[in-house]
């Protein structure tokens, strides 16, 4: 990367950052609350729900929002059609699942009355997303504090004040529907005054992308939600929530970082190749960082994971369950950094077809694996990810885009003696109870593992402080 895309990619980082660490935390806290307030049915109906939502939610844009990043065009005369195309996308969907409420709430366990409310949504995330994809293209993160960010808090603020109340599953769905509904509202207030407009060659650009990347999107959102459909058609609303609770923890590190350091990743590398110039450094450095930042935590969380029952002891069996979940966020956050790439390069075929592979691959997991419990999906979803991890590198190998691969087996050696060292730390430190202890144990690994991963990776520790 050149000086200035560096800087500006560190930048964008901070701020897509310090973004996810409000909205992330607000649902970390709503996690917590709901887990404290809710039993294990109405936890996984509320996760039942969220995850019909996310699922439509993608089939509305089917990946166009990219597009925007990569156009030649001018991005805001092109974001205005997409805006007609996701927006319409999303009202039709809402109707479909506003006609499909009772259907489908006898087939996943939840209750209709919660379908029909986070339906709502739809459109309004439709609208929001093309206004932060305006943003996205131009690195522009610091503004996305405002809708992103503030839109979770206000829909965090109204789930709580609910459950607190009493409303149970329901306090989730209306927050939700405040989140999306304020969005695009706060996106105006922030500067992103996207019109609907047509242009039909703006749309077919759209479409034409959408028609290679659109199913790619949908299968990825398949692939992190139709575990909990299965889940609630198989075993029932009880074990979503388990699960749930154990997936909502691992997927913490994934989202905070690998999302982060990913939407970053992918406007630089568009940018990069407009101007002919290679990816390959762009991808180490944002390789070394997933994989450094990611590791760290996973090991804390995986090595304190007895700690879930700080919830109620009816939450002991998401123990095991967070564990293995742990190793597939990690395997998770590598190849979403390396999927951008691949995506940015131009080469959305291969994604796709990465993609479709590990659907395949878990779904015959799930069918074969989810009668014996929800620590056997858990299992099979980090087995899965790591398998195609090979796949993937070699796709960037045959592109010209990796990076040499002795940088990634010095990264792993350092992560590995990082990660051991914190497990035998944690066999020394004395049995804590409580969420102070808890939270002290946890800073003293974190601490360990800095003290041993840091120093094995100065050249990059280097790069980004010159960077700042």
């Amino acid at each position: 990367m050149t000086n200035q895309v560096g800087a500006r990619a560190v930048r964008g980082s901070l701020w897509l950052f310090a973004v996810n660490l409000v909205s992330k935390g607000c649902q970390v806290a709503v996690t917590l609350v709901l887990a404290a307030l809710l039993t294990e049915d109405g936890l996984g109906a509320v996760s039942l729900v969220v995850a019909l939502v996310n699922i439509g939610q993608v089939v509305q844009s089917a990946g166009v929002y990219d597009v925007i990043s990569r156009t030649e065009r001018d991005p805001r005369e092109l974001a205005g059609t997409v805006l007609t195309l996701s927006a319409g996308g999303g009202l039709a969907l809402t109707v479909v699942l506003l006609l499909a409420a009772e259907p489908l709430a006898a087939a996943l366990g939840a209750p209709a009355a919660l379908i029909r409310i986070a339906a709502l949504s739809l459109p309004f995330t439709a609208i929001g997303g093309v206004q932060m994809a305006v943003m996205h293209r131009d690195l522009d993160f610091r503004r996305r504090m405002l809708p992103d960010a503030g839109g979770m808090v206000l829909g965090a603020a109204v789930t709580i004040v609910l459950a607190a109340l009493g409303h149970g599953p329901l306090a989730m769905a209306v927050g939700l529907l405040c989140t999306a509904i304020s969005q695009p509202v706060l996106a105006v207030v922030a500067g992103a005054r996207i019109r609907p407009r047509w242009d039909r060659d703006s749309a077919g650009e759209a479409l034409r992308w959408t028609a290679v990347v659109g199913p790619g999107a949908v299968v990825a959102t398949l692939l992190i939600n139709v575990d909990y459909l299965t889940i609630g058609h198989v075993l029932g609303p009880s074990a979503v929530g388990v699960y749930s609770l154990a997936f909502r923890i691992a997927w913490m590190p994934y989202i905070l970082v690998a999302v982060v350091l990913g939407g970053v990743l992918f406007p630089v590398c568009t940018e990069l190749v407009r101007s002919g110039q290679t990816v390959s450094g762009a991808l180490l450095r944002f390789t070394k960082a997933a994989l450094v930042i990611t590791g760290g935590l996973f090991a804390v969380i995986a090595l304190l994971a007895d700690h879930v029952v700080l919830f109620g002891d009816r939450w002991a069996p998401a123990a095991p369950v967070l564990v293995a979940l742990c190793a597939y966020g990690l395997g998770l956050g590598l190849l979403h950094t390396w999927y951008q790439v691949i995506r940015a390069a131009g080469h959305a075929r291969w994604y796709l077809a990465l993609e479709v592979t590990h659907l395949a691959m878990l779904a015959s997991a799930l069918a074969t694996t989810t009668r014996h419990g929800v620590v056997a999906v858990a299992v099979a979803q980090a087995v899965i990810v790591w398998l195609l991890v090979p796949f993937a590198w070699c796709v960037l190998v045959r592109h010209g885009l990796a990076f040499p691969l002795k940088e990634l087996a010095r990264t792993t050696a350092g992560l590995l003696a990082a990660g051991l060292s914190c497990v035998l730390v944690a066999r020394l430190l004395p049995d804590t109870n409580g969420i102070a202890g808890a939270l002290l144990s946890g800073l003293a690994l974190l601490g360990v593992y800095a003290a041993v991963a840091l120093p094995l990776n100065r050249e990059a520790v280097r790069e980004l402080r010159g960077s700042l």
